[in-house]
């Protein structure tokens, strides 16, 4: 053996992740991540805007969203909740093209969130299509920027 565990498969070629240390108690950043109120304001790259249309932040729920492009395109996106463990983990499917599994976690640390996300394609091709077609890691990171500027505008519980 080459001293690799066979059983480990390393899936950096098919993910997209991000990880930010944010400014705001967890509750605040879940609030705001699971509040179609609030993620209306923040999500997407910048020069979006959004309509949502549902938001069911439930195992099996769905989230049905049109993110508006600067450039007058309309991107329909279809979201099912796979799992959702308040205020720790929200795993779901992108089930709309491009398809990829997002799992999201908000971890506690000195009154402050760590927020891990990890884009999760079926293959290496698909991930490298979506970064070249969507810019999906600039993408993430305005969106995530985007977020980190929403949670410090005074927002409570």
């Amino acid at each position: 053996m080459d001293g690799k565990n066979k059983f480990t498969s390393n899936t950096a070629d098919r993910e997209i992740a991000i990880t930010r240390l944010l400014n705001a108690h967890r509750e605040l950043v879940w609030k705001v991540w699971t509040d179609p109120q609030h993620i209306k304001h923040w999500w997407g790259p910048n020069g979006f805007t959004n309509t949502i249309h549902k938001m069911d932040v439930r195992p099996g729920g769905e989230w049905l969203f049109i993110m508006h492009g600067p450039d007058g395109v309309d991107y329909k996106n279809k979201i099912i909740y796979i799992e959702v463990t308040k205020p720790e983990k929200i795993v779901y499917d992108h089930v709309s093209t491009p398809k990829f599994r997002t799992t999201v976690t908000f971890e506690e640390q000195d009154n402050k969130t760590k927020l891990n996300m990890q884009m999760h394609f079926d293959t290496a091709e698909e991930r490298d299509r979506t970064i070249e077609k969507f810019g999906a890691k600039e993408g993430l990171n305005q969106t995530i920027n985007k977020l980190a500027a929403y949670i410090t505008k005074g927002l409570t519980l």
